[in-house]
């Protein structure tokens, strides 16, 4: 039996529909507007949301996300009698399992929830091998989407595109593809994109054979070759020049090659992964990278999130470091004090985990000599905000000046970046918002002007 839920405005649809899961032998609560949704979203626990897009309060295509992230994480299968190709596309992306239109046949309702609880089963069965995660810490609900989309990318041989900022991890989680694959004992060969020249490339990835130009000696294997077997990891493919993305586009279609100064061809057989900080996508449209070789290494995307969005995971990566660089340089495992861990969160990390890792060595060894971690031990910046934090939960008066004049009492070495001001600003606006309208959310959104769901949104993020 599944727990489901009902968003729709539509009683005697609602009631049609309750009566299909319960034939189905589920469980059906049922509600009829966007904010008694989310209230049973967040408080309760479910299988399955089917959701309506015109609600009395507000769009069920802007609630996807926030369904989909709540703690049940269910399947949200949008039911919609003003169905359009936009709004097919804004439920898909957003993780939608299906985009049906009103009037629908029963059995096409039936299947699709069928469907999609078959999937969820899926996810959730214990895995048939343990995921050998080597350094990913984490175990946030992004984390675990991101481990649930490895663990299908290693059982297939489809190429992958790892998405994400700089500093999180791409390579880390290509070879863990890999690894978890079953061209696991064989190569996994790393091509930096962004330092192959056009006219070396061919030499470079295909390899040449003796004498094919001057200085070259003996054969020589290229990186393609090298990868036999295994997987082939393009670092940065986003910097690849035209002539080089052409070059790479026959061999993945062939899966052959001419050695350079060679008349045999070699046939190849490996995986590719491919990597990028840049909008590929973007890209496209602009005409910097080639639409046919996007869609051929763009077969299983991987996106990864930056620390700041899985700050959940930080406390397990400051335990997982503080031991391993301290048996690194021969320390005893050091303590770690409550409000070294709550300044860790304070921060935004734009450098990600690369540069979470690289503060986290920098503090073993400036506290050698110490047995516990405290906020002192970190850089001057990460002092700073401590100390502004402070400040400004000490002193009732300061909070109480309007952002325009706080910002003229800042000096230029603390100077905000425009994001986190504006971050600062919103927080403080929300929560006075929330403080004269008694909590009465109904009210907090005519006030502020927002949908209902961009501001439970907006309260879920700040924890208000």
């Amino acid at each position: 039996m599944a727990e489901i839920l009902i968003i729709d405005d539509d009683k005697d649809f609602n009631q049609i529909l309750r009566k299909i899961n319960i034939q189905l032998g589920h469980s059906v609560t049922c509600v009829f507007s966007l904010t008694q949704g989310m209230e049973k979203v967040l408080s309760g626990s479910y299988d399955v949301v089917f959701l309506d897009v015109r609600l009395p309060d507000g769009s069920g295509l802007d609630a996807i996300a926030d369904i989909h992230a709540s703690a049940s994480q269910p399947e949200v299968i949008i039911l919609t009698a003003f169905g359009d190709r936009d709004g097919a596309e804004i439920a898909i992306k957003n993780g939608a399992w299906n985009y049906l239109q009103k009037p629908s046949f029963i059995s096409d309702i039936k299947l699709s929830l069928i469907r999609a609880l078959q999937f969820r089963e899926q996810k959730t069965q214990k895995s048939l091998f343990s995921l050998k995660r080597d350094e990913i810490i984490g175990n946030s609900p992004k984390m675990q989407e991101i481990l649930d989309l490895i663990a299908r990318a290693a059982s297939s041989d489809a190429n992958v595109l790892v998405t994400g900022e700089t500093g999180t991890g791409k390579e880390l989680f290509a070879e863990t593809i890999h690894k978890n694959s079953s061209r696991a004992q064989k190569n996994f060969v790393v091509v930096d994109c962004a330092s192959l020249p056009d006219t070396l490339i061919e030499s470079i990835l295909f390899g040449y054979e003796k004498g094919a130009f001057t200085g070259a000696e003996r054969a020589t294997e290229g990186f393609i070759e090298q990868a036999e077997g295994g997987t082939l990891f393009l670092d940065e493919v986003g910097e690849l020049s035209p002539v080089s993305q052409k070059t790479f586009l026959r061999v993945l279609q062939e899966r052959q090659f001419f050695p350079v100064g060679s008349k045999k061809e070699k046939r190849i057989n490996f995986r590719l992964i491919a990597a990028t900080n840049r909008n590929i996508e973007q890209m496209v449209e602009t005409g910097e990278f080639r639409k046919d070789f996007f869609f051929r290494i763009n077969s299983f995307t991987l996106e990864l999130p930056p620390l700041r969005e899985r700050k959940e995971d930080i406390k397990e990566l400051i335990i997982h470091y503080v031991k391993k660089f301290c048996e690194m340089y021969g320390m005893e495992i050091k303590g770690i004090s409550p409000d070294f861990f709550e300044a860790m969160m304070l921060y935004d990390w734009p450098g990600n985990v690369r540069e979470f890792v690289n503060t986290m060595e920098r503090v073993i060894t400036i506290a050698r000599h110490e047995s516990i971690l405290f906020p002192y031990h970190l850089p001057s910046f990460f002092r700073i905000k401590i100390a502004q934090s402070s400040f400004s939960e000490t002193k009732p008066s300061q909070s109480s000046l309007r952002p325009e004049d706080h910002i003229e009492s800042v000096e230029l070495e603390s100077f905000p970046t425009f994001e986190k001001f504006s971050e600062s600003c919103s927080q403080k606006y929300f929560r006075r918002l929330m403080t004269m309208v008694d909590g009465q959310r109904n009210e907090a959104y005519r006030i502020a002007g927002l949908s209902r769901s961009k501001l439970y949104r907006i309260l879920k993020d700040y924890n208000l």
